[in-house]
Order: structure tokens, then C-alpha cells, then sequence
């Protein structure tokens, strides 16, 4: 019968021989020779490594995020209360990309560009949102707006010619 402290040893070396740890499977090892550490004799040389397949790139952002649009939306917003139209415009167009069939980024879109003088843009946007949510409550305010601006566009028209 063995010892305590001899089964512990037996026990620590089994678990690290189970663990690969090294020295546990004996101590008169023989270094095994790896083939590319070895040197090379003259005239030889080393086999190059295979190149790794190219992965395709994931797209950074999936195209339809409704949460991604709901942040862009918010941000815009933000950014239309501190005066920095250009950025909204462009977080609005993001939730459109992100979420195309919901109408609200359109709305906001199209007041963007009114702002900012954008009357074509801002007709299209209107339109556009008009087209996802025909039952809108505001559905006649924004066309009234659309008229609003396409007689603007064609006063213009008529100054121009």
C-alpha cells in the first residue's frame, strides 16, 4: 500500500499527464525534433507556407436594422435641435437605408430639406413618405406642403425663363 504522500505524487502526475503538461509522462523524455527548426544543409531551403484564403468582407452594418433606424432617427433629431441640418439629413438617409419601408425618416428627411432650401429633395421626400403611409394623421398638412413647395419651385421656374 502506498503512502499519502506518494498517492498525491501519482495523483499530481496523472492530472498533469492528462493536461499534457510537460515532464508528466516521464522524466527521461527524448526532445522531439521539429523539421522546421533543423538547420538546412547548403542549396536547401524552406517550403513556404500556403497563403491563407481571401475572406469575403462582411458588410459593416446589415441593410435592414430597425433598431439602427430607430438611433439614426434619434440622433437627427439631435442634430436638427442643435442646427446641424447636414448631419440629420445624413443620419435620416442612414435610417432610411436601414429600415427603407418606414415612413418617419422620410418626414423628418423631407423637413431637412426644407430648411436647408431643398425644395425638389424635400417634394420627393414628402411624396415618398406619403407613399409608405398613405393614412398618415398629418397626411394633409404634408400635402398641403408639397403644394406649398412645388408652387414655389414653379414661381421660380417662371422667374428663370
Amino acid at each position: 500500500m502506498k503512502s499519502g504522500l506518494a498517492r498525491r505524487w501519482a495523483l499530481a502526475l496523472a492530472v498533469a499527464g492528462a493536461f499534457g503538461a510537460p515532464g508528466a509522462r516521464g522524466m527521461a523524455q527524448e526532445p522531439q525534433e521539429s523539421t522546421s527548426k533543423r538547420p538546412l544543409e547548403e542549396g536547401e531551403t524552406r517550403p513556404k507556407a500556403a497563403p491563407l484564403p481571401a475572406r469575403p468582407a462582411a458588410p459593416e452594418q446589415p441593410k435592414f436594422d430597425p433598431l439602427r433606424a430607430e438611433k439614426d432617427i434619434e440622433v437627427g433629431r439631435y442634430y436638427m435641435r442643435k442646427g446641424d441640418v447636414d448631419a440629420a439629413m445624413d443620419r435620416f438617409r442612414d435610417a432610411i437605408e436601414a429600415r427603407p419601408n418606414y415612413a418617419l425618416p422620410y418626414l423628418l428627411l423631407g423637413e431637412a430639406q426644407q430648411k436647408k432650401g431643398l425644395k425638389r429633395e424635400a417634394v420627393r421626400s414628402f411624396t415618398r413618405y406619403l407613399e409608405v403611409f398613405p393614412h398618415a394623421e398629418d397626411a394633409a398638412k404634408v400635402r398641403k406642403r408639397i403644394e406649398k413647395l412645388r408652387s414655389e419651385l414653379e414661381k421660380k421656374r417662371g422667374k428663370a425663363e
